[in-house]
């Protein structure tokens, strides 16, 4: 399973956030406690007064090669499990596959 899956206009991506990291990385595929495959992110950005989030959506979208106003976060904006949704119409078998493969990922 892929912690990204396509939605009505866009991709969702089931995240893992980790604030306060000494850089901003893709840390690698974690099992959330439902089974579901989670994206394992580490941030610089603290998670106090929605730095984290900001950071999340910078993140991705230069990751991503997206815009910022491209990424919505969907849930989880006070906790370390998030739900990011890509708001353009992208394909995820060419997008996510190729930018997190390169990254031993997927």
């Amino acid at each position: 399973m892929k912690p990204y899956s396509a939605v009505e206009g866009g991709v969702r991506l089931a995240l893992r956030l980790t604030p306060r990291a000494s850089r901003n990385a893709v840390d690698g595929v974690a099992v959330g406690a439902e089974g579901r495959p989670l994206l394992k992110l580490r941030l610089v950005a603290p998670p106090v007064e929605g730095a984290a989030n900001d950071a999340l959506i910078a993140f991705l979208a230069k990751t991503l090669s997206l815009h910022k106003a491209d990424i919505a976060i969907r849930s989880g904006q006070a906790g370390r499990l998030n739900l990011a949704r890509g708001v353009r119409t992208i394909r995820p078998s060419s997008r996510f596959a190729s930018v997190f493969q390169v990254k031993g990922l997927f």
